[in-house]
């Protein structure tokens, strides 16, 4: 790929090539703060906080971390929805020297404890309707302190009031602490903004521990530097030349526990001084469409799921709603339908193209051109200023295919990991001579526009989450009434892939659907729970009896005879 024929299909605007700043993540929110001190960094429920307030109180905080006994490199923990907390202690834990581990809160205890566990965190920032949950699994685990916030606290007062009177207690929200725990808002009233630690940070220090699935079935933690996401965030600027600094608005509906949310939607914002609009819940499209009401966001970063429920909102398809302040959105994370981007544009006006990446190169490495006349469908455009790319041979591992010729989707960009945490196999498996192997097939055609065509790691992608197929095997395995399960995605109109789940129970045992549903709520997060199970009297293998997910997908698509699902939900 030395010719790079991706270059000249670039934007107008768009340079080739970036020399990227070695500097921290907390200098992009310094620079922000110096240049735009009383615009609204966070807006949440008609509460804001400036970027001269964002500053400061994560400087308090990290004073506060510092004090707890975080140290350079310590993994810290992040447990809530998007708010202005979140971005509050995402700086703060850096500023400290700490490396953060966001998780997602819709996490079940069991998935918690694990990814504690492996981090070694022993500091967690909650919101305090999470509290039980975390309280649950900390004596499993080396956390030493909850730092306990209220999803209140940057509320107008109006609305604190209301909120406090009428679902506070209802909600889960008022907490009584344990021993040792801490209040968010206490920490920030004892320490000032001069008890940030004086630490001579890098761009090559530990900033984030991101986890993602592995072949293994087990979570894992891609771990990357402040230099990283640095050169993402301005990666992803830079795709979008008609960006005006501090004048953009940025729909933050996509979850900032999420790589995507939080490098393609929070850092881009903030380095270039954005707003970020809040939404905690985005599958509540009411909340969503009375933010865009209410504050007109020019920039829209998402997920196919959200995009076509959008069009599809009976309110939306009335007229009720005036979306055309929207110009440029980026989706990932899933396909995204020709039929879902030509409708949105047409509502909006504005851009739709998809993108593609990966936590392991957080977050996007590829991107179709915000204004190309001759849009590519089904692809996941073109590698990003300072992304470079081969198509490998899928047999040997390291011949270079021709182009249109099909193979593994390798990568070599300044934005990629630094590797696996406690993971040495997995991250020489992965990172090979300076090259990034993906794990997902693809082919790349004349003009340099790349196309996925399956995933070698057969991951599922519902609404854009991240399920790895033998975690939910193994949770429905251990039903005492059934044998053996086999797990993959299937297409799905809206969420554009979704978990299905092929089940074959013990001799004279009986199930419903039903049954295999609740028994995964327990013990999943409700993006992994089947949406639909088929029961069959055996599962086709390979000879040494391992089950072939993709001979059942085969045959879900070819609605054979013998393969009659039944739909759950």
């Amino acid at each position: 790929m030395d010719e790079r024929p991706w270059l000249k299909s670039y934007d107008s605007g768009v340079p080739k090539h970036i020399e990227f700043p070695k500097v921290t993540l907390t200098h992009l929110l310094e620079e922000s703060a110096r240049k735009y001190p009383d615009r609204p960094c966070a807006i949440f429920n008609g509460g804001s906080v400036t970027y001269a307030q964002v500053n400061e109180l994560s400087d308090r905080l990290a004073g506060a971390l510092a004090a707890m006994g975080v140290k350079r490199g310590d993994p810290v923990g992040i447990f809530m929805p998007n708010t202005p907390q979140f971005v509050i202690a995402f700086f703060a834990i850096l500023k400290a020297g700490g490396a953060v581990v966001a998780t997602n809160p819709l996490y079940t205890p069991r998935e918690i404890e694990h990814q504690m566990k492996d981090a070694g965190c022993e500091i967690m920032l909650v919101m305090s309707n999470f509290y039980s949950k975390t309280k649950e699994v900390q004596n499993r685990t080396r956390l030493k302190t909850l730092i306990v916030t209220n999803v209140k606290e940057y509320l107008p007062p109006v609305l604190k009031v209301l909120f406090t009177l009428a679902k506070e207690k209802k909600g889960g929200h008022r907490v009584t602490l344990g021993s040792g725990d801490v209040l968010f808002q206490d920490l920030l009233a004892k320490y000032k903004a001069a008890d940030r630690p004086k630490l001579a940070l890098t761009s090559e220090d530990l900033a984030i521990f991101q986890y993602s699935g592995g072949t293994t079935g087990l979570s894992k933690a891609a771990v990357s530097s402040h230099f990283n996401l640095v050169v993402n965030a301005l990666q992803i600027k830079a795709w979008m030349p008609d960006v005006q600094m501090g004048s953009e608005t940025v729909l933050m509906a996509i979850p900032l526990f999420h790589v995507y949310g939080m490098v393609a939607g929070m850092m881009f914002a903030i380095s270039t001084g954005a707003s970020m609009v809040m939404v905690p819940n985005p599958r509540d499209l009411k909340d969503v469409l009375h933010n865009i009401d209410r504050y007109h966001p020019s920039i829209f970063p998402g997920v196919p799921t959200m995009y076509n429920a959008i069009n599809n909102h009976p309110e939306v398809i009335a007229g009720k709603h005036d979306l055309r302040s929207i110009k440029a959105c980026i989706s990932g994370s899933a396909p995204l339908m020709r039929e879902t981007k030509e409708r949105f544009e047409k509502i909006t006006g504005g851009k739709l193209v998809e993108g593609y990446g990966l936590s392991e190169a957080p977050t996007a490495t590829h991107c179709n051109p915000l204004y190309s006349k001759e849009p590519r469908s089904g692809s996941i455009g073109l590698p990003l200023p300072n992304v470079d790319c081969r198509i490998v041979s899928l047999d040997d591992g390291v011949t270079d295919m021709k182009v249109g010729e099909i193979g593994e989707l390798a990568i070599r960009s300044p934005n990629v990991m630094k590797g696996y945490h406690n993971m040495p196999t997995e991250t020489a498996n992965s990172l090979r001579d300076g090259w990034l192997f993906t794990g997902d097939i693809a082919r790349m055609d004349a003009d340099g526009y790349f196309y996925i065509v399956d995933r070698k790691k057969e991951l599922i992608k519902p609404g854009g989450y991240q399920v790895w197929p033998r975690e939910v095997e193994e949770v429905i395995t251990e039903h005492p009434k059934v044998l053996e399960c086999g797990v993959a995605g299937i297409p799905d109109a809206y969420r554009g892939e979704t978990v299905k789940a092929w089940v074959v129970m013990k001799p004279g045992q009986t199930m419903t659907p039903d049954d295999v549903r609740a028994w995964c709520k327990e013990r999943l997060a409700p993006f992994k729970v089947p949406t639909a199970v088929e029961f069959r009297p055996e599962l086709p293998k390979t000879t040494v009896g391992k089950i072939l997910r993709r001979e059942l997908v085969r045959q879900d698509r070819e609605k054979q005879p013998d393969a009659k699902p039944e739909p759950v939900g």
